[in-house]
């Protein structure tokens, strides 16, 4: 996410690092319910010894909506920073939306099991495809899934106000309430998978060729379902869930027989670095970046942010304007690893 969104020029995205105009998935696309995914595998992980014993399921649910309550809190932060706004702040965004999941997904692994988890999911994916495609929006009239005239888009703007939704799109926000409930479908997905994998009693090719089978049998039924119901990040259609889940499955599957069946784990350091301290380092990356952009430095007398000095002094200045966008962004992605790499070599994990 950091690689994102860190472009140096807005106006010039490497075009493999851009999301779909509206409808559609391009790799981008997939970082996003990919994370989503892998929170629902890690709270299979990080719960299931605990949740065996019902006496602990109290303490786990109340450490659950702590630990998503700093998440959410974590996001609202960022909004207010640098401007501490409360007229125009954005509620609801990345870090409010993986709050969010987390807690709800917890609840539903310590109190649930994988069967109940399985129908809840396909009654998320069903019931938002029933309100989206045929419940009139109030003001517009028929169903539909236009940016700014779709149910979610109308419940955005009851709920939330234009003054507290995505800055770029104002009338709609991303990360939006009826789009979270979805969301949840993707975190389901991961926990389901998750399960499968922490089994006791399945084989080591048996756990990868499940995950390959379900995998693939969703990012089939995304496809076939998106020709209907459009596969669309913005309002995380239920084909949207079932393609990006298949594939981040298959993707896991690919994963645990390269690393845990086969052996292959030498290559894996860098993005254990990046993974342990994720939420930590998405959230530094943020801050810098903001920062960056009020923090300004006279260049021939005029005022211009240290960003934009940094970016055309190091990079525009030499470099055609898509690559050097492309190159600002791996290079603050590679900043990060300076911090990163030593955190990782003296287990230093920053737990929220």
């Amino acid at each position: 996410m950091i690689l994102v969104n860190n472009p140096g020029d807005w106006g010039h995205i490497y075009s493999p690092l851009e999301h779909a105009a509206w409808n559609g998935c391009t790799p981008t696309d997939l970082v996003f319910p990919f994370f989503l995914f892998i929170v629902g595998v890690a709270i299979v992980y990080a719960l299931q010894s605990k949740t065996e014993d019902t006496t602990n399921h109290t303490p786990l649910l109340i450490k659950a909506f702590k630990r998503g309550s700093i998440l959410f809190l974590l996001g609202l932060f960022l909004a207010f920073f640098p401007k501490f706004n409360l007229e125009t702040v954005r509620i609801l965004g990345i870090l409010q939306r993986i709050g969010i999941i987390y807690f709800i997904c917890a609840v539903l692994f310590i109190k649930t099991k994988p069967k109940t988890q399985y129908y809840v999911m396909l009654g998320i994916l069903i019931f938002y495809w029933i309100i989206m495609t045929f419940v009139p929006v109030p003001g517009v009239g028929p169903a539909n899934m236009g940016k700014e005239t779709s149910l979610a888009a109308w419940l955005d703007r009851l709920i939330l106000t234009e003054h507290h939704t995505w800055v770029q799109s104002i009338t709609w926000d991303p990360e939006g309430v009826l789009s979270t409930i979805p969301a949840v479908a993707t975190g389901i997905f991961g926990m389901l998978m998750g399960s499968i994998l922490k089994s006791t009693t399945k084989s080591s090719e048996v756990k990868t060729a499940w995950l390959f089978s379900f995998g693939f049998i969703a990012f089939l039924v995304g496809m076939a379902w998106g020709l209907s119901f459009p596969i669309n990040k913005s309002l995380w259609t239920s084909s949207y869930v079932l393609y990006c889940g298949g594939l981040a499955s298959m993707m896991l599957g690919l994963l645990y027989w390269l690393i845990d069946v086969q052996g292959f784990k030498k290559w894996t350091s860098v993005f254990v670095a990046y993974g342990v301290n994720a939420i930590t380092v998405f959230f530094l990356s943020a801050m810098i970046a903001k920062s960056m952009s009020i923090i300004m430095v006279n260049v021939n007398g005029e005022e211009v942010s240290s960003r934009t000095w940094l970016y055309q002094t190091f990079f525009s200045s030499w470099l055609s304007p898509g690559i050097a966008s492309l190159a600002w962004a791996i290079s603050f992605v590679l900043f990060f690893l300076l911090l990163l790499w030593p955190m990782y070599r003296k287990n230093i994990i920053i737990k929220v």
